[in-house]
């Protein structure tokens, strides 16, 4: 497990230098020394580090995560209002309309198959979009109009939304019928990962500031770690009651950091959002490399070109949401451009869950597999670059 690591930093974080010494977002580097690495290619990883690569990932995913919460203004996510929660779902609906109109003629797949293979697709990256958002409010770039907190929070719910319609496509497709349930267990999860989140928020928060009026100092790293714990916690929550109530253990996680933002002193908040920033630069190799192993490279071959044709079909759609989505804001056209390239890639959703109707011995899961290879390694590249080139060009400074 060790030289397994030792190769994921080592050659990730040399992949990423030179990515960046060229003029490329060094995701690129980091997704294509894990595809190389992988299984499936030289098959340098350990099977124990495989065999937690998804919990490295969702590790990794929250403290990007908690990193957003801590960045993310509520008053500025407030000014948004309307287009923020339509983002979280409509470019997500107009994306698997399209797979289910298109994909049952380029690909040979029945209607509720498309609709999986829409489900899987349809999911924006966190792990791309959320950094890189971050990035920009700390710069106050395109935060006078609040889009870089309208695209966290958008991308954050998008999530939630889509591997619940996942499951259910999935259940559909095997023989079973569709619930009202399901699609009710929607908005409760958001509900009820807001609210989980806000509570374990000012727990903390009290904890802190009681410990602090007690003479009983907390130090920021040590408080860094707390919040990383009960993160934690959060997240298993979410799985502990599945069975009984649906809960967004991501949403729980930024709701949890937004409200110690909001309840501490700018400095403590601050200080805290610099700790997580250092963590997530050795955070951000094991996510993305993993990301890339996760990656099957043989289904592209296999995918050919109907598949390229579907992804930009669909991504079509997605566009036609996002302008539907901003309908009435006074973003300009550059900007609702950005908006655009900024909800194109997909990786961290596409890599857990694009085996899954293979494993379940679906008839369309080699096919549905074989497009998500092709979606991830066509769209992060393409969002990651896309945004990094475009977002200095067109969101204008906030002026202080």
């Amino acid at each position: 497990m060790l030289l397994s690591l030792a190769i994921i930093f080592l050659l990730g974080f040399s992949a990423a230098a030179i990515f960046e010494k060229i003029g490329l977002p060094r995701i690129i580097g980091m997704l294509g020394v894990g595809i190389i690495i992988s299984p499936y290619v030289l098959d340098m990883l350990d099977s124990s580090i495989l065999g937690i690569s998804s919990e490295l990932r969702q590790i990794a995913l929250i403290i990007i995560l908690i990193k957003a919460g801590l960045s993310l203004n509520l008053s500025d996510l407030k000014k948004v209002g309307r287009p923020a929660v339509l983002m979280s779902f409509v470019p997500a609906c107009l994306e698997i309309v399209g797979y289910t109109l298109f994909a049952p003629f380029l690909l040979d797949v029945s209607r509720i198959e498309a609709a999986v293979m829409g489900a899987v697709l349809s999911a924006v990256s966190p792990a791309v979009v959320v950094p890189r958002m971050v990035k920009l409010i700390e710069e106050k770039r395109g935060t006078e109009k609040s889009i870089p907190q309208m695209i966290l929070a958008g991308a954050s719910c998008d999530d939630v939304f889509v591997i619940v319609l996942f499951s259910t496509f999935v259940t559909m497709a095997q023989g079973g019928s569709a619930k009202g349930v399901d699609f009710l267990n929607i908005p409760i999860s958001i509900i009820l990962g807001v609210l989980l989140g806000t509570v374990a928020g000012i727990s903390l928060y009290l904890l802190f500031e009681s410990a602090y009026l007690h003479n009983h100092k907390i130090r920021n790293s040590t408080k860094a770690i707390i919040i990383l714990g009960t993160a934690f916690l959060l997240m298993s929550v979410e799985t502990l009651v599945k069975p009984y109530v649906a809960i967004s253990g991501l949403l729980a996680v930024v709701a949890m950091a937004c409200v110690i933002k909001l309840k501490s002193d700018k400095s403590v908040s601050s200080r805290l959002s610099e700790k997580y920033g250092k963590l997530w630069i050795g955070a951000e190799v094991v996510l993305f490399v993993l990301v890339g192993a996760a990656v099957d490279v043989r289904y592209t071959l296999a995918a050919g070109v109907p598949a390229l044709l579907m992804i930009f079909i669909a991504l079509a759609f997605r566009a036609v949401g996002v302008i539907l989505c901003l309908l009435g804001t006074k973003m300009t056209i550059k900007e609702r451009l950005f908006c655009i390239i900024a909800y194109l890639p997909k990786a961290t959703v596409q890599a857990a869950i694009g085996s899954i109707p293979l494993s379940l011995g679906l008839p369309c899961g080699k096919t549905v597999l074989s497009v998500a290879v092709l979606a991830i390694l066509i769209t992060a590249p393409l969002g990651a670059i896309g945004i990094d080139r475009t977002s200095y060009r067109i969101l204008e400074k906030e002026k202080s």
